[in-house]
């Protein structure tokens, strides 16, 4: 990855380059993000610079290091990244499998978020939690120790540090305060407010943004064959996300509008039958026209949440959306608006671990009526 290949952050990347050309790029960096940021790009792209044998505003592309980098097979950049849960010590044959897979994940997606890593090291199982184990602080300590192979630098890059086994974290303390000459630390949090206090103080901080929508339309215009109009929709689903934007880009061109007013007509009304036969419908859409349809309700509830926090000057809907939005609001209460949110969040998790859509949709759908129904009587008590 190459700085000129990531989308809106030329600013930020700007200021990576000229504190490497410069020697002022700090030991332990931090990039946080929201999930769905391009940090992780961000960490790639710096690292193949840092070893670029012919700097200049960017990584040539064409050293021998970049040849690697952009393989992300260079030698002196390691990667720490997280692992399904267990209790077993993690050796190095199951090191360099998960080592495998990662470098083909980053070549396939490159702007890949933390749910697409988890179905690749889930193998498409349901949920399972991943964890960066204590094992890894001493890997990372014994590979820190070795000298360059190649560069006059090493990198190391920990994804998702949030997601550290307590022990895994107080044991890189030392190492992240006082590394090696010439070694740097990449830290990519999704989440850094759950990270130690002991291990932000040893690190600075760089905030990456999420994407303009501008930015993401220009992208899909540009490399998804998406036309304006379509582009600019898209990018209102995906709210900052790039790699959220590219996996509705993938779907039929659909506003979903008509099929969310009759199917949230459903829920209001409790009509248990309609929702039975929506379940049914949608199950047999295709998994990218599932997905998309779950976003565009997500869409409508957070619209729908702002208008009832009054916060009108950044609603992102479409005017007819809106009308509905401003229909809907004040039936509705922030509390059930919230719930109805994470009820669907939680069946677009679900239905990327691949369970049952009829049974994903159907269970949204009365949890959201259900809790439509006891605002409207609470409201009318």
């Amino acid at each position: 990855m190459r700085f000129s290949q990531i989308p809106g952050l030329h600013d930020t990347s700007r200021i990576l380059v000229d504190a490497i050309r410069n020697d002022h790029l700090a030991h332990a960096q931090l990039f946080a993000g929201a999930e769905g940021s391009l940090a992780l790009p961000l960490a790639l792209a710096t690292a193949a610079y840092i070893h670029c044998e012919q700097r200049g505003d960017d990584a040539c592309g064409v050293c021998p290091a970049c040849v690697k980098s952009l393989k992300y097979i260079h030698p002196d950049t390691y990667f720490v990244v997280p692992l399904i849960k267990t209790e077993k010590e993690v050796d190095d044959d199951q090191r360099n499998t998960i080592l495998k897979q990662w470098r083909s994940f980053l070549v396939e997606s490159p702007f890949g978020v933390p749910n697409d890593w988890a179905m690749v090291v889930s193998a498409g199982e349901d949920k399972k939690s991943l964890i960066i184990p204590k094992s890894e602080s001493r890997h990372i300590v014994k590979t820190l120790a070795l000298k360059p192979f190649e560069s006059r630098y090493k990198v190391m890059i920990l994804w998702q540090p949030e997601l550290l086994h307590d022990s895994a974290a107080n044991g890189i303390l030392k190492i992240l305060e006082e590394p090696p000459p010439r070694t740097y630390f990449i830290l990519v949090s999704y989440a850094a407010d759950q990270l130690l206090p002991t291990i932000l103080s040893r690190t600075q901080i760089l905030p990456v943004p999420l994407l303009d929508d501008a930015v993401i339309v220009d992208y899909l215009k540009a490399h998804h064959n998406v036309d304006d109009a379509a582009a600019k929709r898209l990018a209102l689903l995906a709210d900052g996300n790039l790699a959220q934007a590219i996996r509705l880009s993938e779907g039929d061109d659909e506003d979903h509008f008509d099929e969310f007013i009759s199917w949230i007509e459903a829920c209001a009304n409790g009509d248990v039958a309609t929702l039975v036969l929506a379940a049914e419908a949608f199950h047999g859409l295709d998994k990218v026209r599932q997905r998309n349809r779950l976003s565009f309700s997500m869409s409508m509830m957070r619209e729908t949440l702002l208008e009832l926090y009054g916060a009108h000057d950044i609603q992102r809907a479409q005017p007819a959306h809106l009308e509905f939005v401003r229909r809907f609001a004040p039936i509705s209460n922030l509390k059930v608006v919230q719930k109805a949110y994470d009820l669907i969040n939680d069946g677009l998790l679900h239905l990327e671990r691949n369970g049952s859509a009829k049974m994903i949709f159907l269970d949204l759908s009365l949890g959201i009526s259900g809790a439509l129904r006891q605002g409207r009587a609470a409201t009318t008590v």
